[in-house]
């Protein structure tokens, strides 16, 4: 792969997208910032970017060699707008894709896991991120968070529960290497934190380090749907609230090496994410 080459980043302002465009950046490469407003972007060339709107894909490929993907957001199948993307994407010129998916999902699976699995025979290049959940979904806009601002509370239906909750920024990072390194992974990396975590682990950090009482209330996987269904659509909240009942079951009890492997350094942990992003904000 050209090392001047040019990187597509949907997603561009969400969580992962604009922690790796910053890294990318940072690092001389070459960006195109995606999103659906063109929102200006550091150091990048923001183009408009509506994955319903095929007619802002061109533009957005246009001169590009890799590409970062970030799904829509909320859509229960998304392989039937990505797929029809990434055939364009390649007659486009695009050698490389990168691919943010779940760890809970499988090649194959549900949702993206459809697109994790036409990748390889799209592209020669290629990884899927396979990223435990998010830190940040403690302390940015998801539900999590904005409950723990808003009621003190966590509401869950992963019981006790573990799970190896892994840091957006080492997320870039790995997506940055996956992207740039001169011989691409070819392969899936499932991606965590140090440490596996309960909620109710997750509730005593923060409690600790912000000095505000945080606490973890237990559900039941229908009650976590219902409550779930007032805020996406119905699909969509069953496919989480079952993700809930995987990590009950044991599903995301798991560390890899993926991030030390990759990056050269360990993962951060949560206590150092809730020290760094909570404690203004306490």
């Amino acid at each position: 792969m050209n090392p001047a080459g040019t990187t597509l980043v949907i997603g561009a302002t969400g969580t992962t997208g604009s922690r790796t465009v910053a890294q990318l950046t940072a690092a001389g490469h070459r960006v195109k910032a995606a999103s659906r407003r063109a929102t200006p972007v550091a150091g990048t060339e923001p183009v408009p970017f509506d994955w319903y709107d095929p007619a802002t894909h061109a533009a957005a490929l246009d001169g590009v060699d890799r590409v970062y993907l970030i799904p829509p957001l909320g859509d229960s199948d998304p392989a039937a707008i990505m797929l029809p993307f990434l055939h364009q994407a390649r007659t486009a010129g695009v050698h490389r894709a990168v691919l943010l998916s779940s760890s809970a999902i499988p090649e194959g699976g549900l949702a993206v896991g459809k697109v994790h699995q036409a990748l390889p025979e799209l592209f020669d290049q290629w990884a899927v991120l396979r990223p435990s959940w998010f830190m940040q979904n403690f302390t940015g806009t998801h539900a999590h968070a904005r409950s723990i601002r808003d009621e003190g509370i966590i509401w869950t239906a992963t019981e006790g529960g573990r799970v190896g909750f892994v840091d957006a920024e080492d997320i870039a990072a790995v997506a940055v290497r996956a992207l740039t390194d001169e011989h691409a992974p070819n392969t899936d990396l499932v991606l965590t934190g140090p440490e596996a975590l309960s909620h109710d682990d997750i509730a005593a950090i923060i409690t600790e380090a912000t000095g505000r009482v945080v606490v973890h209330r237990r559900l039941s996987y229908e009650q976590m749907r219902d409550r779930l269904t007032t805020q996406v659509p119905v699909e969509f909240a069953a496919m989480l609230a079952g993700m809930d009942r995987a990590i009950a079951e044991g599903a995301e009890d798991r560390i890899t090496d993926t991030v030390q492997r990759l990056t050269g350094r360990p993962p951060h942990t949560f206590r150092a994410l809730v020290e760094r992003e909570m404690r203004c904000d306490s």
